[in-house]
């Protein structure tokens, strides 16, 4: 049993699935925190800042972070080193430029922008944009060596400082939106330089960039950034849209409630989601199809099953999780809007059995070199997600309009990702649910055995 455990707690998934189980839960703690301690209106003015900066975070990383992961997989030790410098030096140019404009908008801009709920965004995120850059390439760079270990201690480092600030702020004395801006930049500049002491964030090979790695750091970069802003804006244009509404911040408070609970199914998506594509990735750069179709429909599968059980919990309990995370201020239908929390969750119950197919083909599409295709499909999503969002908001001022337009975009997406996929690998529909079960019966099959026998050895049946 003691080989067993020690094998678990090494393994890939599982120490990725904890990364995220751990940042989730602080995640989750700041959430309710927050939703607690703040007016709906301020509360707002939160969601939006942290959204807009998402966005942003998606635009910078996204030009080099997938391309980095997926060539890292493959690369000798002068082009691993030539790449990372080249990652290093698209993100310091990038992020500098994103500064700059965003310190200009704010400059010129600030007596209309102090009426909006994006005065946050534009005060503070020059200086975030700045001391972040050197954990998130650190990350990118310990994903592609599967070493989740070390991952998991930058976030624990970064959420978990930040947890500290707003328990700070609620049990000794209450910050300001200001204040909590600042512990955030605060927080991000300790995990850079914790990340740069410890040798993680490779700043040396800035020095080893090439033209030909930047050139392929950009080449394949300019498909992701398409894919990861709009996997973005898929999450968060139901937001920004409702900010912009006559519905106002109270509403994106509202909407903002079930939407996080709704990332408490996405943990394990995130989890082994991180560690398919470098091996969906190595795959494909082998040559290997039938390992590729084998990754992807054992991911595939098990998660959605894994999916269907959270999503009837979350059914069922919708009203007690938003009570458990907002507390009785977001109970039953809000005054403000009109609208329940918990109507809406159990809409968004039915998005969360969708997630695992619509993202692992995205993976898969980008393992195959073929992040061309994936973008054209995130762009198609987006572009119905946002109609959806303009007539549920602006003709019927309808928040649980906005959640099914979600469920329409997400059914689009699995239909092009797979009908891309079957067409470069030839893949089974079927399979995705037939390897998914398989995966399961495996698994308690030799757990079983294994426990049944004096010599317990570990158990093979794992996630690939």
């Amino acid at each position: 049993m003691k080989s067993l455990v020690n094998k678990l707690i090494r393994e890939d998934n599982f120490l990725s699935l904890t990364g995220n189980v751990v940042i989730a839960i602080l995640g989750i703690g700041g959430f309710a925190i927050l939703a607690r301690t703040l007016s709906k209106e301020l509360f707002g003015e939160w969601v939006l800042f942290v959204a807009a900066a998402s966005l942003l975070e998606m635009f910078r990383f996204g030009i080099t972070s997938i391309g980095l992961i997926r060539f890292l997989s493959g690369a000798n030790q002068q082009e691993r080193k030539a790449l990372i410098g080249a990652n290093l030096t698209i993100g310091i140019v990038f992020s500098v430029l994103i500064a700059l404009i965003v310190f200009g908008i704010n400059w010129f801009f600030s007596d209309a922008l102090a009426d909006s709920g994006y005065v946050l965004f534009f005060k503070y995120y020059p200086a975030l944009v700045l001391v972040n850059l050197f954990w998130n390439n650190a990350i990118c760079i310990l994903q592609s060596d599967l070493s989740f270990g070390k991952i998991l201690t930058i976030k624990s480092i970064n959420s978990g400082l930040f947890f500290l600030c707003l328990l700070f702020h609620a049990f000794v004395t209450a910050l300001t939106l200001d204040q909590l801006v600042y512990c955030l930049i605060a927080v991000n500049l300790v995990t850079s330089v914790f990340t740069f002491l410890k040798g993680w964030d490779e700043l040396a090979a800035l020095g080893q960039t090439t033209k030909s790695a930047i050139n392929t750091l950009l080449n394949f970069g300019k498909y992701t950034t398409i894919t990861l802003l709009g996997t973005n804006l898929l999450r968060n244009a139901d937001s920004f849209i409702i900010g912009l509404s006559p519905l106002g911040p109270a509403a994106v408070a509202l909407y903002s409630i079930p939407v996080k609970l709704t990332e408490l199914q996405q943990i394990p998506l995130r989890s082994f989601a991180a560690t398919a594509f470098p091996k969906m990735s190595k795959a494909s750069g082998a040559g290997d199809l039938k390992k590729l179709k084998d990754l992807f429909y054992t991911y595939s599968g098990a998660l959605t099953l894994l999916f269907a059980l959270g999503s009837l919990v979350t059914f069922l309990f919708a009203d007690l999780l938003v009570l458990i995370l907002s507390g009785n201020q977001y109970a039953g239908i809000d005054p403000i809007t009109g609208f329940n929390a918990a109507d809406i969750l159990r809409v968004f119950a039915l998005y969360g059995l969708l997630l695992p197919i619509d993202r692992m083909t995205g993976i898969g599409l980008d393992s195959i070199n073929k992040p061309k295709i994936n973008a054209l499909k995130v762009l198609v999503m987006l572009s119905f997600n946002i109609v959806g969002d303009l007539i549920a908001i602006f003709m019927f001022e309808s928040l649980m309009m906005v959640a099914w337009a979600t469920i329409l975009f997400t059914f689009i997406g699995i239909w092009l990702g797979f009908v891309f996929m079957d067409r470069a690998v030839d893949l089974s529909f079927r399979r995705i649910f037939t390897e998914g079960i398989k995966f399961y019966v495996q698994g308690w099959a030799q757990l079983k055995t294994r426990l049944g026998s004096k010599n317990v050895g570990p158990v093979n049946r794992e996630l690939p």
